[in-house]
């Protein structure tokens, strides 16, 4: 097995907000970015039921300019990353986890209507 698919990640789906960017004091730029993916599946009524599942993505320097520049909430992107885990400890001493996916590319995917 290649390590370029040890831990890949590739989701198409549809921004749930605008990107976030922060560019810190050194000028390197992180994008934070919300991304709906949905699934279909029929219940035992019969009936088609619609799942969304939430995906915290992360892009760091010149791929987070880029997704800033060019996304916006609604807009349908494809992306290739890796999944991490990391854990902080909030204001009340509980350990919180939090599973995001680190961009490492992305293609904006327009769509008629």
């Amino acid at each position: 097995m290649t390590s370029s698919i040890k831990n890949s990640v590739q989701l198409i789906g549809n921004m749930g907000k605008d990107v976030l960017l922060t560019t810190f004091d050194n000028g390197n730029k992180k994008a934070v970015i919300v991304l709906a993916t949905n699934d279909y599946y029929t219940n035992n009524k019969g009936e088609q039921v619609k799942q969304t599942e939430w995906h915290n993505l992360v892009a760091w320097g010149k791929t987070a300019e880029l997704m800033a520049e060019t996304l916006n909430k609604g807009s349908v992107v494809a992306i290739q990353g890796k999944l991490t885990n990391r854990s902080y400890t909030d204001k009340d001493g509980q350990t919180k986890y939090i599973t995001e996916i680190i961009v490492n590319e992305f293609y904006k995917i327009a769509h008629s209507s």
